[in-house]
């Protein structure tokens, strides 16, 4: 007998029992479903958690730092440090590293006041960097850009909220006098939250110093410069939260200005404390790798340089390592329904050699051999697991849609271009068909080995 002749007949015998047939290929269905569903379930979260990762934790980042001195170097020796330090040279190699996506220089200057239309302000930190990169590193503009010019600046949206006026500082004097106390605090409150519009206007950035008493004091040092861009508004975050991020990005030229203001405002020394500052023209590195299992080469290429390094990979590989028992989970329940849909077709094959006794006889009588007969029923076996295997690929389509929905009925979707959490990969389609029609084969060994040895003319006696 050719294969085709086996298949017409497995698909005759599966057409004249369909009740048997349904049930067997649902039992398929419903366990290769859950091998689908299971696995896309595994996939979605490793791909979802690795984009919020490398957001949250940026894990595809490494942030370089000068090495200190080598191990039983004399502090006191100027000379012992430059083989560690963070140098022009050293960066310039950096650039030419395999899998960098960018790279960046950062200078920290902190405590700045600043002034735009008689309101004053105040920045934590300005970070002294190529405003170029920002993007690349996760910084979205909300208006505005970098600029070639050099007295420019970018604010976070932070910053521009909570300016202090010194007229409606009199204001809230009045409204204490004219109301209660408390509604005069949430008036005042609700003004904080408002964001001021600095874009494309000039500010005045006054350094502030912090004497031994951490009393803070600003000086006569200004330095006008325009707010070519701001920061888009974090997602998730209260007001009082943005109130706090109050941080500015410059020019590596502007930030090598400001700390020279610093450091002639103290007298030409650098002082330690909340404002110290660095001799160097940037004190760390950035850099952005294309993916995180890059992290590590280009990690040691930097360490070669015999410079410092810090990234988060460690905690993203103990996450990973969690989902992965997740993903096992998943896959074990999907396994675990998938034998016990293997079941229902022993059964029902087991029960159609019974009933197809005379037919078997008959095939022996007219010269059909064990062989034969077992191919017959090996080939039923996998019709079915292949007809449970397409339904159940059908079903998981309709339980990963039908949960998708639900999660953005219970999470609303927020601003910009939604993508879907739960998916079904190509690859995972023929391994769950591939499970069910296994399924099949295997179900069916047994009952095709109990037909193949029935006796022929007892059978045809007895029936």
């Amino acid at each position: 007998m050719k294969l085709l002749d086996y298949f017409k007949l497995g698909w005759d015998q599966l057409k004249r029992r369909v009740v048997v047939t349904l049930l067997c290929t649902m039992g398929i269905a419903i366990g290769s479903a859950s091998i689908v569903v299971a696995i896309s379930f595994g996939e979605s979260l490793h791909q979802y958690s690795q984009k919020q990762m490398s957001k949250l934790l940026m894990s595809d980042e490494i942030i370089v730092t000068g090495g200190g001195r080598a191990e039983g170097a004399d502090p006191n020796d100027p000379n012992s440090a430059k083989p560690y330090e963070l140098t022009k040279a050293k960066i310039g190699m950096m650039r030419t590293f395999p899998h960098i996506k960018a790279l960046a220089t950062y200078r920290t200057l902190n405590q700045f006041e600043f002034e735009v239309d008689s309101k004053k302000g105040y920045i934590d930190e300005i970070f002294a960097t190529e405003l170029d990169t920002l993007p690349a590193f996760g910084h979205e503009l909300q208006q505005g850009g970098p600029s070639e010019q050099e007295n420019t600046i970018i604010l976070s949206y932070g910053a521009t909220m909570g300016l202090f006026d010194s007229q409606l500082s009199k204001t809230r004097q009045q409204q204490l006098q004219s109301t209660s106390e408390r509604e005069a605090r949430n008036a005042w409150q609700e003004q904080q939250y408002i964001a001021y519009p600095v874009y494309q206007k000039q500010i005045v950035l006054k350094p502030r110093i912090f004497r031994s008493n951490d009393v803070g004091e600003t000086v006569d040092i200004q330095i006008p410069v325009r707010v070519v861009g701001i920061l888009k508004k974090p997602e998730g975050f209260t007001d009082d939260m943005l109130m706090r991020q109050k941080t500015a990005y410059v020019s590596p030229a502007l930030g090598k200005r400001l700390q020279e203001a610093i450091v002639q405002m103290n007298g030409g020394k650098v002082k330690e404390g909340k404002n110290s500052s660095q001799t160097a023209d940037y004190n760390k590195v950035q850099i952005k790798v294309d993916s995180s299992a890059h992290v590590k080469e280009v990690e040691s290429l930097l360490k070669k340089l015999k410079l410092t390094t810090s990234t988060n990979l460690q905690r993203e590989e103990s996450m990973q390592n969690q989902l992965f028992t997740v993903r096992l989970i998943f896959g074990g329940a999907g396994v675990f329904i998938l034998l016990v849909a293997s079941i229902s077709i022993i059964v029902a094959m087991t029960m159609s050699t019974y009933q197809r006794k005379r037919q078997i006889g008959i095939m022996k009588v007219l010269g059909a051999n064990l062989g034969q007969i077992r191919n017959m029923f090996m080939v039923e076996s996998a019709l079915l697991g292949l007809l449970g295997g397409l339904v159940g690929i059908l079903v998981s389509y309709w339980v990963i849609w039908g949960i998708s929905i639900a999660i953005m009925h219970f999470n609303p979707p927020g601003p910009g271009p939604q993508e879907n959490i739960l998916f079904i990969s190509p690859w995972i389609l023929p391994v769950g068909l591939f499970f069910a029609i296994m399924t099949g084969v295997l179900s069916g060994i047994y009952p095709a080995i109990k037909a193949s040895r029935t006796d022929a003319l007892t059978a045809i006696k007895r029936d």
